[in-house]
């Protein structure tokens, strides 16, 4: 018989197939005494287990590209922790296996992580994917991973590691769907990058049994269990509809009656150019240069590597607008040059902006690689500042920006509530504005945005958040300057015509996101989206908000 469960859509599109369940996780490893003599080589099987998955990580990474390899060296990162081996090596001997005391390293460190406040809770599943890794690699049995089938799947896990959602195979899987995360985790980022119809949060997901049929709308975040023939073949022709609207839609993008709102993309670095033309960005929104930072997490790239990096992306859209997001380090991602080791939060810490102006050599270097690189290109270049909380950092920004000879449009990031309430202030310093709204739904209701069981705080929809959108594109909009959104938000079809309602002039996403946004905003006029967006504001939970605007939007 047919039911239907409930978790949160985060990649659009309908997937149908068999459900396939994700490899075990490492059981724990006994704890045998070792005699002193083997000690030695028990530290010595440690660390080439450790180089071996660091490798395999990174490895994984150059073949993904994009944001997922910045991911999966941050991983690698994380298993050449130097604090985390010296630990491994004391317990080695006083006498545990080099796999036991792997486990019990990763488990010490996971607690600290745990109690580190929200924002570094939730790397606590990359953490344990690598301790996982580790131990099947002393324990000689095979990784926990994406199973092994000739058919395609629903592939259903707990929670989905980024080592194996960079290389899924799109071909093979077919989408899916995890209990835990949430629409900001790096899964769900990862799935939209793929084009792969991905649902999370989902309670009870684990229990589905293997080989069961189901059909998973990406969109909506419903999942179908043995779904009818009748439901199956209404799901088959939504997506082909979809499709075929997808495959009409091209040119900037803009609502039925001409109203402009450029389309651009978030990328990670020159890799994640072709997918951005592919899909007919008409710019960056959102450049991560972090990633560029994270090969070594002891110096900051050299000036010349950054100009060679920044060029790439700026000559790859001549007259199209890049905006770069200079160096975001802390909470999540630490560089031991950059940020404190000994925060009790990080997450509300030295992060962001607050670490270069401790830094101001790193801003400088920076900001002057980024005007070398822009020198005779005929791009557009802004640069913008993340986790902007007042105007006193906005004005350190752009007097850094001046001070480094760059002739560039100067922005802040609003990712605090404190920058959304006083948006009209920030802008007598800066000259553009830009939504993190990620972050800043994690700031408005105190939700991590890697806790699976906090996500429907995270949901974009929350009119709370509406709210500090409307608030800031008002500012701008009385100021005569322009307020985009570069968070996951904007990935969102209906959303995104909220958000242009609400007064946002530009949206930025994932590659694979423009198409479906273009088309969708293609269909709607302007004073449509305005009234969806009063419809959204006017209720009291994200369900209600995204009910509503459905419901102007579709005439009912």
């Amino acid at each position: 018989m047919e039911t239907t469960l409930r978790g949160v859509g985060v990649s659009h599109g309908v997937a149908i197939g068999e459900v396939r369940h994700m490899g075990t996780a490492v059981l724990e490893p006994p704890a045998k005494q070792i005699p002193p003599e083997d000690a030695e080589r028990e530290q010595g099987r440690a660390r080439q287990a450790v180089e071996a998955v660091s490798a395999d990580l990174i490895a994984r990474g150059n073949l993904a590209g994009g944001e997922a390899q910045a991911v999966l060296e941050a991983q690698a990162m994380m298993a050449q922790d130097p604090d985390l081996m010296a630990d491994v090596d004391r317990r080695i001997a006083v006498g545990s296996s080099a796999e036991r005391a792997v486990y019990d390293a990763f488990a010490s460190y996971r607690a600290l992580l745990a109690g580190a406040g929200e924002y570094l809770a939730g790397r606590v599943a990359d953490l344990d994917d690598v301790r996982n890794r580790i131990v099947a690699r002393l324990l000689g049995v095979p990784m926990p991973g994406v199973p092994d089938s000739d058919e395609p799947y629903v592939l259903i896990a707990r929670d989905l590691a980024p080592a194996d959602t960079a290389l899924l195979d799109p071909t093979l899987v077919l989408g899916f769907v995890t209990e835990e995360g949430g629409p900001t985790s790096h899964s769900a980022i990862l799935a939209r990058a793929l084009g792969v119809p991905a649902v999370v949060a989902l309670a009870g997901a684990g229990e589905l049994a293997e080989g069961t049929l189901i059909a998973v709308d990406g969109s909506t975040g419903e999942v179908f269990v043995k779904p009818s023939d009748e439901k199956r073949a209404r799901l088959e022709a939504a997506a082909a509809e979809r499709k075929a609207a997808l495959a009409a839609s091209s040119g900037p993008g803009a609502t039925s009656d001409g109203h402009k709102v450029p389309l651009l993309a978030n990328i990670g670095g020159p890799a994640d150019v072709p997918a951005a033309l592919e899909a007919g960005a008409e710019g960056v929104g959102l450049f991560r240069t972090e990633f560029l930072f994270l090969d070594d997490s002891k110096q900051a790239p050299s000036e010349e590597k950054q100009v060679e990096a920044y060029r790439k992306v700026l000559e790859a859209f001549p007259e199209g607008r890049v905006v770069v997001r200079v160096l975001d380090a802390g909470a999540d991602k630490p560089l031991d040059f950059l940020t404190p080791g000994d925060e009790p939060n990080p997450a509300l810490g030295v992060r962001g902006l607050r670490s270069l102006l401790d830094h101001p050599e790193v801003l400088r270097t920076q900001l002057t690689a980024l005007a070398k690189a822009v020198a005779g290109l005929p791009v557009h270049l802004e640069v913008m500042a993340p986790m902007v909380a007042d105007r006193i950092d906005a004005k350190a920004f752009a007097d850094a920006c001046r001070a480094a000879g760059l002739h560039a449009k100067y922005g802040a990031m609003v990712e605090i509530p404190s920058a959304a309430l006083r948006a009209r202030s920030i802008l007598q310093e800066v000259e553009f504005l830009s939504l993190g709204t990620n972050d800043l739904a994690q700031y408005t209701f105190a939700a991590d945005r890697q806790v699976g069981a906090v996500a429907r705080l995270q949901d974009p929809w929350q009119p709370a958040l509406l709210d500090l959108v409307a608030l800031s594109a008002e500012a701008a909009r009385s100021e005569g300057k322009s307020c985009g959104v570069c968070g996951e938000a904007a990935s969102d079809p209906l959303l995104a015509c909220v958000l242009t309602g609400l007064g946002v002039t530009s949206l930025s996403m994932g590659a694979a996101s423009i198409p479906y946004v273009r088309a969708t905003l293609a269909k709607y006029t302007l004073a449509q989206c305005e009234r969806a967006a009063a419809a959204a504001r006017a209720t009291d939970t994200a369900d209600e908000a995204r009910v509503a605007a459905r419901a102007v939007l579709s005439g009912e």
